[in-house]
């Protein structure tokens, strides 16, 4: 079973990486498109979305059950 976590292939915090890796999509293009995304709907909501989750979401290095 798959989980959601931070990737280690990293820009700055992994969470669009882990996102890209859950569901296996190109982490470039999902980086690009999370940019786009967050700009075209005035930012803010895409920072703080981003922030948030750079807090809840578990290293993929850590032990979880």
């Amino acid at each position: 079973m798959r989980k959601l976590t931070k990737s280690n292939n990293r820009i700055i915090a992994g969470v669009v990486g882990g996102i890209a890796e859950f569901f296996n999509w190109d982490p470039t293009l999902t980086r690009i498109g999370y940019v786009l995304l967050s700009v075209l709907s005035a930012a803010f909501p895409g920072i703080i979305v981003y922030i948030i989750c750079a807090i809840v979401m578990p290293n993929a290095s850590s032990n979880y059950r």
